[in-house]
């Protein structure tokens, strides 16, 4: 039954990005405003539920190390498989604002994350804890990151006032494409991480090795499949703004309303993990300063730089 399931939740997913993708891309329209802000909004947070359903559920359970595995695990798997493939299939346009701004917020955020996580290093306590005070800065974080985006969604429809709309793109029915595409997104992420979870139990993974692999891997597919998709419709802005939105709203978000609901404790090992994904932002912005575009053999770079990380926590753990 486990498997008859998570093949449901990867038809949801697959379908339900098809439709989120469509739907967010004409209400960018629409709102005359660049696919890329609302790649970096809406379908950023669309495709986070999965990562903030787990990880705010871990937190009241006090599994605080799938709490924040799952993030920073899914973040890795998002910079390395989900732009290299998204970028193989159709290379990724880059944005100058999103060189100068948006990913150099994605490592303000995770250096942000590198020094709450350090409290036996920095202030000589006996164990590293990501407190409410912690994730109340990390949310007010993300109000900035917000006013930012709505500044120059603003900005950008008073420059494109003059673009004609067609008559066929409804406010009605894209809302509703939307609203759609989401469910299916979240309904089938959430199949497939319960179901993944149950097959690989079943055949003797350990626990610690399932949340850094199966549940970062699982709640990620949402966006890995929504920038497939978006690269497919050659709607680069959206697959890169997608990547780099969710992984803003990981940290800030998912872990900030985590460690508000209860502080997280935090393993040694975890600093490791944070500072690859630091490296793994520094490398996609030196890719995105090529020629303003992540093409094909960036990606491949990418992809293959994952599989090595994932060769290396399965040896690790």
């Amino acid at each position: 039954m486990a498997y008859l399931l998570l093949l449901v939740g990867f038809v949801l997913l697959i379908k339900g990005a098809d439709l989120f993708v469509d739907g967010s891309s004409n209400i960018a329209r629409l709102l005359r405003v660049p696919p890329i802000l609302i790649g970096l909004t809406i379908v950023a947070f669309g495709t986070s539920s999965p990562e903030a359903t787990v990880s705010i559920i871990a937190a009241m359970e006090g599994s605080s190390d799938v709490s924040l595995g799952n993030v920073i695990g899914s973040n890795i798997f998002n910079l390395t498989l989900v732009v290299g493939i998204a970028a193989i299939i159709f290379p990724l346009k880059v944005e100058n604002e999103t060189i100068r701004k948006e990913i150099p917020f994605t490592l303000l955020a995770g250096g942000a994350l590198l020094v709450v996580i350090n409290d036996i290093f920095l202030q000589d306590h006996s164990n590293n804890l990501i407190t409410r005070s912690d994730g109340l800065i990390f949310l007010l974080f993300l109000s900035v990151f917000m006013y930012y985006v709505i500044e120059v969604a603003l900005k950008s429809r008073q420059d494109s006032q003059t673009e004609a709309i067609p008559d066929e793109i409804k406010w009605g029915k894209n809302i509703g494409l939307t609203i759609l595409g989401l469910a299916g997104i979240v309904f089938g992420g959430e199949l497939v991480v319960s179901n993944g979870t149950e097959i690989a139990y079943a055949v003797g993974m350990s626990e610690t090795l399932v949340g850094l692999t199966i549940i970062a891997i699982g709640t990620s597919l949402p966006e890995l499949v929504t920038s497939i998709t978006a690269a497919l419709k050659k709607q680069s802005d959206i697959a890169l703004g997608n990547i780099v939105g969710s992984n803003i709203f990981n940290i800030l978000f998912v872990l900030g309303a985590s460690s508000v609901i209860t502080p997280l404790s935090v393993s040694s090992k975890v600093g490791i993990d944070v500072v690859i994904m630091l490296l793994l932002t520094i490398l996609l912005l030196v890719f995105s300063r090529t020629n303003f575009r992540v093409g094909k053999r960036e990606g491949s770079v990418l992809a293959i730089f994952y599989v090595i990380y994932l060769v290396y926590i399965i040896l690790r753990n």
